[in-house]
């Protein structure tokens, strides 16, 4: 498996005041580098001053330092980190390699208390840890905005394939009003010719023709008004149906809208203030326990040098029995501080307690963290829900404007159709009498021919109206085309989008049971056939709802004296396969989110439940994972591996 770019820069790493480390440098290479000593040898403060110049928060200044400072040399590249006590924690600065050490954190930096690596001990949520760097809230925000974007292009091609059924129709009318027109026209010419030729016989009738071609065109020019205005009115009280209609769908889309309780945005920020003061004591707690353990730690180290006898004054101002006695109870040790001869294997234990405590402690503040969002998002509905029921309340409003707007519009033109009307009658009237006269004949071809001009002129005009519809329509349907990829891309989006966790669910299983066959074929444990993880789904409450989620079972399956294979449990396992299954999960998170592409160190300590013989070849396997790989291993562990590896000695 090709990893990340290759790696050969050769690395300087300087650290003041880190864990139990005074002051230190180290130079390593790429490949592995193992840091070879006895417990408190402060091998795993150097791997803590490795995390945070990297970028990690789970680092600890010493006992007796208010400041400490790392710095890695990479090449031509300098990174640099700084920590300092400050009131209610600790405060970073510098410039680290990572901006974000989330994902290195929790599948890169494998210290004893890294959370995948115990994953499998503490029987916890395996998905939950795969899928943590992965912000699927924000993914399913994008899936609907996508559906809604897929939606609306999907509504313009419905409206195209309406507007496709609507055309022939179209096409056929403008096709009859065109031959209307001509034949319209062909009767006007034939009008016209034949009143030209009784106009010539009849040279008197010329006055009485001129009055009444007058009435005829005042007449002509009222019809053509009230029309106009007939038109106009149907136009507006169309608008005020849609108006109408407008206004029920409001109201029915307000009425749908969820109340929000009187007060209930300021409830939640006052509840969001109180998770993160909660929040900050509990960091505030974390960042304490990393002090007393890195304290003792740093104590330990001191006694396995002959530095006991200093204990009295390297304690001075530093209150590790204080904070010990307030985080553990009466049953913490203090020998530190009072002197008294404690057995070692004692403060272990104690120290065991203090990092189990730690590890609680972080489990905490990310159900806070949690909690916080939960409650965030909470306050958001609530706002966005008020927001829509101020715009549909303005809605609303406007739309009332609009209706009364045209229902004024609609009875001004009543009246103009009724005004219009009276003159249209008494005009009408006037042509009648003259056409009772002795030029009768005269009159009605003038008649004849007005009614002709305005029904061509009628007709013109409705053409026009047709055309134009058939042009905007085939202008829209030009547009098919495009809005079809438009589509077929954004389906594209969120189907990728849609797959996107499943991917990675699938990634991580299939990294997982494939790492996990190959170390136990290498590691030959005995009679366990196989360890694998399952993707399954449980149903589980959310809120009221019960919903069907993703979940990860890990199978034991063991082969009895006769050989035959059963599944065993997670709880038989012993402490060492438990550890290797551990690490190989880490590892299964490391490739599946290609935390090798940002970070190229994996570091390791804390092995000791693993047998020597074992430990060589799990280092071996993952020495190709990963382009500097620090482990922390016991003198007589270390013997088992390759002599080709780089040793540290003293830190």
């Amino acid at each position: 498996m090709e990893l990340g770019q290759p790696v050969s820069d050769h690395a300087t790493l300087q650290a003041t005041n880190v864990g139990g480390i005074r002051e230190t440098t180290v130079e390593f290479s790429p490949g592995v580098t193992l840091l070879v000593g006895r417990n408190a040898t402060n091998r795993t403060s150097f791997l803590q001053a490795v995390m945070a110049v990297l970028g990690s928060r789970n680092a600890s200044i010493r006992g007796d330092a208010d400041e400490a400072a790392v710095e890695l040399t990479l090449g031509d590249e300098t990174y640099t980190r700084r920590l300092s006590r400050e009131a209610g924690g600790v405060v970073t600065a510098g410039d680290p390699y990572l901006d974000d050490p989330d994902v290195a954190d929790l599948f890169a930096f494998l210290l004893e208390s890294n959370e995948a690596r115990r994953a499998v001990a503490v029987d916890a949520d395996l998905r939950e840890l795969i899928m943590r760097p992965v912000d699927t809230d924000e993914i399913q925000a994008e899936i609907d905005r996508l559906v809604e974007k897929r939606d609306g292009l999907q509504s313009e091609l419905d409206e195209l394939d309406e507007l496709k059924g609507k055309l022939p129709a179209l096409e056929a009318e403008r096709k009859d009003l065109k031959s209307q027109i001509e034949a319209t026209k062909q009767d006007l010419e034939a009008t016209e010719a034949e009143l030209a030729a009784a106009d010539a016989d009849i040279d008197e009738s010329r006055e009485e023709t001129s009055a009444l071609d007058e009435t005829l065109e005042r007449l002509r020019s009222k019809r053509s008004t009230l029309d106009d205005v007939r038109y106009e009115l149907e136009t507006e009280q169309e608008s005020l149906e849609a108006t109408a209609r407008d206004q029920r769908e409001l109201e029915a889309t307000l009425a749908d809208l969820p109340d929000v309780p009187e007060g209930a945005v300021d409830e939640r920020d006052a509840e969001i203030r109180r998770l993160r003061k909660e929040h900050q004591r509990v960091e505030s707690e974390v960042n304490e326990l990393q002090s007393v353990i890195s304290f003792n730690e740093e104590m330990l180290d001191e006694t396995g040098t002959g530095a006991f006898e200093g204990v009295a004054g390297a304690n001075e101002g530093a209150d590790a029995d204080d904070v010990t006695g307030r985080l553990l109870g009466d049953d913490a040790v203090t020998c530190w501080t009072c002197g008294s001869s404690v057995d070692e294997a004692q403060i272990e234990a104690t120290l065991a307690q203090l990092r189990d405590r730690s590890q609680e402690t972080v489990s905490r503040a990310n159900e806070l963290e949690a909690e916080i969002e939960s409650v965030r998002e909470e306050k958001a509905e609530y706002e966005e829900a008020k927001r829509e029921r101020d715009r549909l309340e303005e809605r609303l409003e406007t739309v009332a404007r609009e209706q009364e707007q045209a229902e004024e519009r609609i009875a001004t033109l009543r009246e103009r159709r009724a005004r219009l009307t009276e003159e249209i009658e008494s005009l009408q009237a006037d042509v009648d009498a003259r056409e009772r006269d002795e030029y009768g004949a005269v009159l009605e071809l003038h008649t004849e021919a007005n009614e002709l001009e305005y029904e061509l002129g009628a007709l013109e005009t409705e053409f026009e109206r047709v055309d134009e519809n058939v042009r905007q329509i085939e202008s829209r349907i030009a547009e098919q085309d495009d809005i079809e990829r438009q589509r077929e891309a954004v389906a594209d989006e969120i189907a990728s989008l849609r797959t996107k966790i499943e991917r990675i669910e699938q990634t991580a299983i299939d990294e997982f049971n494939e790492h996990m066959d190959s170390v136990l074929q290498i590691l030959d444990y005995a009679n366990l056939e196989r360890i694998w993880i399952e993707r399954v789904q449980r149903d589980v409450r959310d809120g009221r709802r019960t919903v069907t989620e993703n979940a990860f079972e890990l199978h034991v399956v063991r082969t009895s004296a006769s050989g035959a294979a059963y599944e065993d449990t997670v709880d038989h396992l012993s402490e060492s396969e438990r550890e290797v299954t551990g690490l190989i999960f880490a590892l299964a998170g490391y490739l599946a989110h290609d935390v090798y592409e940002t970070v190229p160190f994996v570091l390791l300590d804390s092995l000791e439940a693993i047998d020597s013989e074992r430990i060589a070849a799990l280092v071996d396997y993952l020495d190709d994972y990963a382009g500097y790989l620090l482990v922390a291993l016991l003198p007589e562990d270390a013997a088992a591996l390759d002599d080709g590896y780089e040793r540290v000695t003293e830190i």
